[in-house]
């Protein structure tokens, strides 16, 4: 066997110090890897939810027989768990004087090129049932209110007698009622 004329090379033998810096570079190179690394795969940001209809803007299925309807009280919030928040508005129409009964009424944003800001989905209480509401608001993915009512014709119409508590809950591709009735006195 022939041998090497060439001495051995310094950089063949490594030394500690050498073994230091190697591990060193390795550190970083990994410690810059770990920053540059794109977010997990399905974590894409999810899309904003859209602004609650403008109640406004809807139109409500009420016989005002030529007067004006009026808003009287509106809340917003996610009633379906779309993510989505839906406006819920108590409508009466306009009377010179007396207090005419309320509808309550879901509004969702319109779909399609064309159509109104806000519709109608869903009617809680029709004006026909002859109530006024008050203490209304969507809380925790619900509707609550206060109906106020007649127990008969009889009844001053300033002066309801029946107060019911209510609730309205989505379940099952509808809102279901709960509530709880009391008898006040005249």
């Amino acid at each position: 066997m022939q041998t090497s004329a060439v001495t051995d090379l310094a950089h063949t033998h490594a030394r500690p110090v050498h073994w230091l810096a190697t591990a060193t570079a390795m550190a970083g190179v990994v410690a810059l890897a770990g920053l540059a690394q794109p977010g997990p795969a399905g974590a894409a940001a999810a899309p904003a939810p859209l602004p609650a209809p403008d109640a406004a803007t809807a139109h409500y299925p009420l016989a005002c027989g030529g007067a004006p309807s009026k808003i009287a009280q509106r809340a917003t919030g996610d009633l379906d768990g779309d993510g989505n928040p839906e406006t819920v508005a108590v409508v009466h129409c306009e009377a010179g004087s007396g207090t005419p009964p309320s509808g309550i009424y879901v509004l969702t944003r319109g779909k399609g090129a064309g159509a109104p800001a806000a519709r109608v989905v869903a009617t809680l209480v029709e004006p026909s049932q002859l109530k006024n509401v008050s203490d209304f608001a969507v809380r925790d993915g619900a509707v609550q209110a206060t109906l106020l009512g007649y127990s008969s014709p009889d009844v001053p119409s300033c002066c309801p007698d029946q107060r019911e508590q209510v609730t309205w809950r989505w379940r099952g591709g509808t809102f279901v009622r709960s509530g709880q009735a009391e008898a006040r006195a005249v």
